[in-house]
């Protein structure tokens, strides 16, 4: 089942999807045209999904958030509901002073974040899916809004949840989370142009070496790692989502020569170019 709202005049969109078989395979698996973040609820047991080519386990009673450059196959998704929403509809970097997610739940450091539910907590989401489900079969000036606000209400819920499962949330401050909240979204902003830590470093006011003090402190990788990573991921899915030539990636990711980018493919990756797209 899928439920669906639209605002013509903004190009707003939210979507609910309910035991729909389009995650297994082909469609919205698939790069979206259109920029769209997700939440998965898996209401049902453990199951497997392929998330860039990476298989993981995905925990019963469990939230998923997914961003719109990621690609995901579900094994069982009779057993998911889904709410998608595009920037238009809801921006959460706008809006990250009311729903504090951007850098943790989206864009983060950690993929991917799999958010266990207790038996309470899933009663309250399932409590939620009707409420949802209910208003999308209305057809009001009120729709928009009542769905943007439940919408919130699941941002917060699930961050408020992540926050108490992730161990560097209860052992540090939050303005030392901040730091790493703010790099991660800068880092997926800019690592197409920007590839030295210093960048990032100036952006937060801070010398490379306190930046990296800082990542040290929440054991989290390095930032030049994390620059690194996350350059060698989006390589991955050019190469194995589009028909672009390693000479037209090198350059949509920064790099002054092909050569450069076959090299760095090479050496952070483990493998060159041409076998990982024969893979």
């Amino acid at each position: 089942m899928i439920r669906e709202y639209n605002e013509n005049a903004t190009a707003a969109r939210f979507v609910m999807h309910s035991d729909n078989k389009l995650f297994s395979g082909k469609g919205l698996s698939s790069p979206t045209p259109h920029p769209i973040n997700t939440f998965i609820y898996n209401k049902g047991e453990a199951q497997e999904v392929v998330i860039d080519e990476i298989a993981y386990t995905m925990p019963a009673r469990c939230i998923l958030p997914l961003v719109s450059n990621q690609h995901f196959v579900f094994k069982r998704p009779e057993t998911l509901t889904a709410w998608q929403f595009n920037r238009e509809f809801y921006c959460i970097v706008d809006h990250d002073a009311e729903v504090g997610c951007v850098g943790f739940l989206f864009y983060g450091i950690r993929h991917p974040m799999f958010i266990t539910l207790n038996e309470e907590e899933s009663e309250e989401m399932n409590h939620l899916e009707k409420v949802f489900s209910n208003e999308l079969l209305l057809k009001d000036n009120f729709q928009g809004e009542m769905l943007r606000t439940l919408l919130k209400r699941v941002i917060i819920k699930t961050t408020r949840i992540a926050k108490l499962q992730c161990e560097s949330y209860q052992q540090f401050p939050d303005e030392k989370m901040d730091v790493v909240r703010k790099f991660a979204l800068l880092l997926e902003g800019n690592f197409r142009q920007e590839h030295e830590v210093k960048f990032y470093a100036a952006a937060l006011n801070k010398s490379p070496k306190t930046l990296s003090n800082v990542f040290a402190l929440l054991k989290q990788p390095a930032p030049s790692v994390l620059i690194r990573n996350r350059i060698i991921l989006e390589a991955k899915r050019y190469l194995h989502y589009t028909e672009k030539s390693a000479k037209e990636i090198s350059y949509e990711l920064g790099f002054e020569s092909p050569a450069h980018f076959s090299r760095f493919f090479k050496i952070y990756s483990g493998t060159n170019i041409s076998a990982f797209k024969s893979r």
